[in-house]
């Protein structure tokens, strides 16, 4: 056999995995709460504790601290985040810290994304739509790589790693070893190519694609952005060159190479034609139980469906959905549950939940939503039962999974409580910043009294400020809310400060931000409702200062980081609920935490419970920062962070490709078109490799719209 499979890719990994070691790298050291934090949470690793908490108050640098504990056990690790945003920018900060490790980025690779599903009320069917992410997809592939040829190595994802992924096995067999010297036939190469999922094509390279002519073969891998040639001559490889595919210049002449499925999902042909009478197997069942049961049009969809498909993967090993016979293609028991990403990391990994008091949920919930549309699919005969078993784990199976596991918060959830072998906490922050000062203020001009929380009145005014509204309001000209805020936010701006005000609903989010811009005031909104370019534009508008306030509901909390704010209101801090709630609080609270004049303005007419825990948990915070810093005379500083921007202007959705040559504002006038096109493909894969995915789009749709002039 002229090609080389396991024993050659065993022998890689095994031999990467005794010399690559984490090596962090910073320019700082850790401070504040962070050496004991570190030390604790290493500790309980050695003891084999498999749940820990880190409560980090927000700024306080929970990604150093992990960083460190990873470059101290020297473990695989993998960073789930709940949003793939939040995941970017975490990849980003490991990757500085471990520059010289594997730093890779695993999220959901869909742009767009309608599962398949059926409304029986309706009778309508809606077919699977969906748009892939090319660059992401490649950077999945690039993860589960690494994992396979390397120790070191962080894999920062979403949920979405609790999804189905094909069997690691399969997957690391079918891996195509070339080296130089080595013989080997053309159509051998050609033949390995396409079981192993790539495309032929005689015209451009994309990734999992290759092209053949004469003697040379040309192959693009789906996990780099690069071309790799193979030139035969008398039935043996004489050159192996990397090439950049934008200019076309050598990258290097390697020894050897290994060229990795196009697909995750990938079955051995023996275990294939095994799979199809398992499938035939169960269609019939299937079948025969419609036709009792007097269900004759679910039976003919079910058999017209599954036919196309068995003829599909007979041919071409492929077909639409082919995920939904997953059980059958992996050998799997029904009810058994699916490889996913967790199956790619050796036992003794270590797993980090970011923001774990949203991402627990997320983690919990996954299966039943996936389970509820299947269930209807399957009963009207648009799927085999065996389809459920395409899923994501259910939340037993995921623990099971997981042998230790770390979770960091400014605001832990019930679960991590419950289940934590050891909660450290991380309260002085390095930079001596402490948590805001909290005043609270009534809604109403026409509140009369306020009920205090329920113990000693006197503990609460050494804490908090408050304002005396245990007795009856006497002047019915007392400000309201609205009144109250606009003359702090006025007091700000003279400072040159930055101001949040969080409101309950979009709609007086943006009415409030209308009635602040006729008082003078630069504003701006933000919420679910406005697109993803625009909020980055608009956030980093706001730090430079062309807005001087800005209004939301929720996209204010988690994983914001403003140092220009010093104030932030928060509107019917009273209204129980889940944006009132004690954690929603405190996450809001930590929005004010990187400034030193930092403030939190809290309108509310009632003390409700939320309220009462989310005051006491930022003043005991504050007290312990404040006693510490006393002790080692330090005096905080408002953190000074770059303000990045977008790096080019914004496009009207449609170009007039006929006036593109005129657009002047990226200085590209007069140059050719094939320039234009290469230099913003470099900056596009550019982008894309800093997970800057939002500017590679623009880019991407630029270069659309320049090809149309060719």
């Amino acid at each position: 056999m002229y090609i080389h499979y396991s024993y050659y890719s065993h022998v890689f990994v095994n031999s990467y995995r005794n010399i690559m070691q984490f090596k962090l790298k910073s320019k700082f050291k850790p401070a504040g709460d962070q050496p004991q934090a570190i030390k604790k949470l290493v500790q309980g690793l050695s003891q084999d504790y498999k749940h820990q908490t880190l409560l980090g108050v927000t700024g306080s640098g929970k990604t150093f601290t992990m960083a460190n504990i990873i470059a101290e056990v020297q473990k695989p690790t993998l960073v789930i985040a709940h949003n793939k945003t939040l995941a970017a920018q975490l990849c980003n900060e490991y990757r500085e810290f471990f520059p010289k490790n594997a730093v890779e980025y695993f999220v959901s690779y869909y742009d767009y994304y309608q599962p398949e599903a059926y409304l029986p009320v309706t009778d309508t069917y809606i077919e699977k739509e969906a748009m892939i992410n090319e660059e992401i997809d490649r950077l999945r592939h690039a993860a589960t790589q690494a994992l396979l040829s390397r120790k070191d190595v962080i894999i920062v994802a979403s949920v979405s790693c609790i999804y189905g992924l094909g069997a690691p096995e399969n997957y690391e067999k079918q891996v195509l070893y070339l080296e130089k010297g080595q013989t080997i036939t053309r159509s051998d190469v050609i033949n390995q190519l396409i079981k192993i999922m790539f495309n032929r094509t005689n015209s451009d390279l994309k990734r999992g694609y290759f092209r053949a002519r004469g003697e040379t073969i040309e192959i693009k891998p789906v996990n780099e952005e690069a071309i790799y040639r193979v030139e035969l001559r008398e039935q043996k490889i004489v050159e192996l060159i990397k090439i950049n595919p934008v200019n076309k210049i050598v990258m290097a002449e390697p020894k050897e190479i290994w060229i990795y499925p196009a697909k995750h999902f990938i079955t051995l042909e023996s275990e294939r034609e095994l799979a199809m009478k398992k499938i035939e197997a169960e269609l019939a069942d299937r079948l025969q139980y419609f036709k009792k049961t007097g269900k004759l049009l679910e039976a003919e969809r079910l058999e017209r469906r599954t036919k196309f498909d068995l003829e599909m993967i007979r041919e071409i090993g492929f077909c639409h959905g082919i995920e939904n016979y997953s059980r059958h293609l992996s050998g799997r028991l029904a009810g058994e549950p699916p490889e996913t990403l967790l199956s790619y990391f050796p036992d003794d990994f270590l797993l980090i939940i970011d923001e774990s008091h949203v991402t627990i949920p997320q983690l919990n919930g996954m299966y039943e939503g996936d389970a509820a549309r299947k269930r209807t699919l399957i009963d009207y005969g648009f799927r085999l039962p065996s389809a459920a078993d395409n899923r994501p784990l259910k939340f037993k199976e995921f623990e099971k999974r997981v042998k230790q596991a770390i979770y960091t918060s400014a605001t832990p959830g019930p679960y991590e409580f419950k289940n934590s072998n050891n909660i450290v906490e991380q309260i002085i922050r390095p930079t001596g910043l402490i948590d805001p000062e909290l005043i609270i203020k009534p809604v109403s001009a026409k509140m009369e009294n306020i009920p205090l929380p329920p113990f000693d009145k006197g503990e609460l005014k050494e804490k908090i400020r408050v304002n005396p509204r245990s007795v009856p309001r006497k002047s019915a000209s007392d400000k309201t809310q609205i009144e109250d805020l606009i003359i702090r936010i006025k007091e700000r701006i003279k400072n040159k400060e930055r101001i949040l005000v969080t409101t309950l609903t979009k709609k007086m989010a943006e009415e409030l931000s209308d009635y602040l811009g006729e008082q003078g005031i630069k504003v701006n909104y933000l919420h679910s409702d406005v697109e993803t370019l625009n909020r980055i534009k608009i956030l980093t508008e706001f730090r430079k200062g062309t807005y001087d306030v800005l209004i939301g509901v929720n996209l204010l909390r988690e994983g914001l980081d403003l140092p220009e704010v010093s104030l932030v209101a928060i509107l019917d801090a009273d209204k129980e609920g889940f944006l009132r709630n004690e954690t929603s609080l405190i996450q809001t609270i930590g929005r004010a935490a990187r400034n030193v004049h930092g403030q939190v303005i809290l309108y509310a007419d009632n003390m409700t419970e939320s309220l009462r825990r989310a005051i006491l948990e930022t003043e005991r915070r504050r007290k312990i920062q404040i006693e510490y810093n006393k002790k080692h005379h330090i005096t905080p500083k408002t953190i000074i962070k770059t303000i990045k921007d977008i790096g080019i202007p914004s496009r009207e959705e449609t170009i007039d490709s006929k006036k593109i040559l005129a657009l002047d504002t990226i200085g590209e006038k007069g140059k050719k078109i094939e320039d234009i096109i290469a230099k913003k493909e470099k900056e596009m894969k550019e982008a894309a490799k800093l997970l800057d995915f939002e500017l590679a789009a623009i880019l991407r749709d630029e270069i659309r719209e320049l090809k149309k002039t060719k």
